[in-house]
């Protein structure tokens, strides 16, 4: 967009412009940098146009920007180019992820290098590895306090291991995404000691008072993330004499961004990262980024505009590189960090969808998907160019972020129901076969969230240890159920490493006194390769689980219903056992996939009658493409086994 204020101050920056920057072929970056500089001007000077140093401080934003675009490799360029040219390229069925910490999947970056065929026989091609910067040598939040933005951990290799691994990944046609932890560092970082020190601008870089008055201010309204752990959001640093806002760990000092130069050392980091070969930048802890007395310092329209912001500087310097919004807020707040434009996203382009998740584990608990229809009409639309990042689990806990108005609406009381879940999931409850641990309990609100691996949480630890087989395939029918879902509801599926062979809660953390506090590493497991080749073991229950989500991966590549275009109908079939919707394929609805999901212990009915008007499956034979068996119909009856799920189509 052409503005005469913003061009000129575009001319003046330009001008002033670092020479040795200005010397290179920078013809494609201003391309994108005139697209883009009225809304870089107009979101920075929102955010910092007060300033008497506005103008200086976009130079230095615009320098950083153009300094990364040199240091850009061709390769990567060429593929930014690539990726404008198809810009829906995200939105593909053929995408499908595993988020795994490094340790414990492959040891470390070369580990991770030979382990790439594993992968690909389950059928992953975006890989999404847990924190590798470098981090506290004790407790560290899993690799979310970070000592320096720039560098590897040298415990899980070099940043040219990084790289290497990142040309294997490209050709071979899978995605790397890392994580850039955006809210905090850890108190070791260099900016922090330099902070301790008497730093006066590090100061800045950080929320750090002289006594409490403030602090007391802000503990009105702040909730408290960890409170068993990490009570409070603010921590006395002895070496300064003064309090520092953490608002996760002791250990973890909250970045000021009402201060620029945070800004600009942030974008300098994610663009670092790109050109390290990320295909894609998990974003941590967004909601966090703006802080105000009087809010509960989550979700605030600041922090919207830093991530648009973001947004805008990456499509200048790295437009191939796509955001992902590590945002877990009620459902009304979720699709909010997509962005506010009508069809593209302006923020991120991909964001956890915590709700289908937390609603999937109400639907396993309760043997119903009650919640879970009424929780999907509620979840807000997201925009046309971005997805959902659908996952079972993931290496943090799992909470129960569903709205009151929903539980609600089903006839629930909603401090009761999230207690059931609780006790359900951690064992507490009569003839629950879960094995989770309670985590993050908070006494003074009754919150609590839940620990544990998904093979643990459906009974699996339980039934191998009592050797029923019956319990045991009922545990791999409800672990293929829940990928099933995420596979199939709409968005990128996110798997998490060890579910894939039913991977049990790991105890021996418990061994480790940097970890032994957090029972969130109950679930990051450590791989026992010799163990998993058990997946080759037809009957084994490593083979069950491998093989069976495996060919779901391969099947749901087939069907291009499964992109994600906002063509998903959920349809109310009167039976609250059933989970059903449609996935509709736009350009041939004949084509179009009928999901089918029974949570309960016994078979149910759906009247195929109901669905005449509703695409294909009225018109003749259907088939499971899940499977490729063709369920049987009486008199227009068709019977969902327990636990089971089909993706139904029209037989040819």
């Amino acid at each position: 967009m052409y503005e005469q204020q913003s061009h000129s101050l575009l001319n003046r920056t330009l001008d002033h412009m670092e020479p040795e920057l200005r010397r290179h072929d920078l013809r494609h970056f201003y391309t994108r940098l005139g697209a883009n500089f009225y809304a870089i001007y107009t979101l920075f000077s929102r955010l910092y146009g007060q300033r008497e140093d506005f103008e200086e401080q976009l130079v230095s934003l615009v320098n950083v920007m153009a300094g990364q675009y040199i240091e850009r490799d061709v390769e990567l360029k060429k593929l930014d180019m690539a990726r404008e040219a198809d810009h829906n390229w995200f939105l593909s069925q053929e995408w499908v992820g595993m988020a795994l910490y490094l340790d414990g999947f492959a040891g470390d970056i070369e580990g991770l290098s030979t382990r790439l065929p594993y992968l690909q026989d389950l059928g992953v091609n975006l890989v999404h590895i847990l924190p590798i910067m470098k981090c506290p040598r004790g407790a560290s939040d899993g690799g979310y306090a970070v000592n320096d933005f720039r560098a590897v951990d040298e415990r899980a290799g070099t940043l040219e291991d990084l790289r290497a691994l990142g040309k294997k990944m490209r050709r071979r046609g899978i995605l790397l995404t890392l994580d850039v932890v955006l809210n905090h560092t850890s108190d070791e970082h260099e900016w922090a000691q330099r902070a301790r020190s008497g730093d006066a601008a590090y100061r800045d870089y950080y929320y750090i008072f002289d006594n409490r008055d403030v602090p007391d201010m802000f503990e009105e309204t702040m909730p408290e993330i960890f409170p068993e752990t990490a009570p409070g959001n603010f921590t006395f640093d002895e070496v300064m004499g003064k309090w520092v806002m953490t608002v996760f760990n002791d250990y973890q000092w909250d970045l000021n961004y009402s201060n620029p130069a945070v800004f600009i050392e942030m974008v300098d980091i994610i663009l670092f990262w790109a050109n390290q070969g990320a295909d894609i930048v998990r974003l941590d802890a967004v909601a966090f980024l703006w802080k105000k007395i009087g809010t509960t310092c989550q979700n605030e329209r600041e922090a919207h505009l830093i991530l648009q912001l973001l947004k805008d500087c990456c499509q200048v310097t790295a437009p191939g590189v796509l955001f992902i919004a590590e945002a877990i807020v009620a459902p009304v707040e979720i699709a909010k960090y997509f962005g506010e434009d009508a069809v593209i996203a302006k923020e991120c382009e991909i964001a956890y969808n915590a709700t289908f998740m937390a609603l999937m584990w109400d639907a396993i608990a309760t043997k119903n998907a009650r919640l879970l229809n009424q929780g999907i009409v509620s979840l807000p639309d997201k925009l046309d160019r971005a997805t959902w990042l659908n996952y079972v689990r993931c290496h943090d806990d799992i909470g129960l972020g569903f709205d009151n108005n929903d539980i609600a609406a089903v006839g629930y009381e909603p401090y009761a129901h999230r207690r059931f879940l609780v006790d359900y999931y951690t064992g507490a409850f009569d003839d629950s076969p879960a094995r989770g641990q309670p985590f993050g309990r908070n006494e003074k609100t009754g919150d609590m969230r839940i620990s544990g691996t998904l093979a643990s949480l459906v009974g699996l630890e339980a039934a191998l240890e009592s050797g029923d087989p019956e319990q045991i395939q009922r545990s791999i029918d409800q672990i293929l159920l829940l990928h099933g879902l995420i596979l199939s509801f709409g968005g990128i599926p996110l798997l998490y490493y060890g579910d894939e062979i039913g991977t049990v809660n790991h105890y021996s953390y418990l061994e480790d006194p940097s970890r032994a506090r957090d029972n969130r590493w109950i679930h990051r497991p450590i791989y026992d390769w010799e163990k998993i080749e058990q997946r080759h073991m037809r009957g084994s229950v490593e083979q069950r689980i491998f093989d069976g989500i495996s060919r779901l991966i391969a099947v749901r590549k087939t069907l291009p219903a499964f992109a994600d275009f906002n063509n998903r109908e959920l349809i109310d079939v009167g039976n609250e056992h059933l989970f059903v919707f449609i996935r509709a394929n736009l350009d041939s609805p004949d084509e179009s996939v009928l999901a089918v999901a029974n949570f309960h212990d016994h078979p149910q009915q759906l009247d195929m009658a109901d669905l005449r008007n509703r695409g294909p499956f009225s018109l003749g034979p259907l088939q499971d493409a899940a499977s490729g068996e063709s369920p049987a119909l009486f008199k227009e009856q068709l019977v969902i086994p327990p636990h089971r799920f089909y993706w139904l189509v029209a037989s040819v």
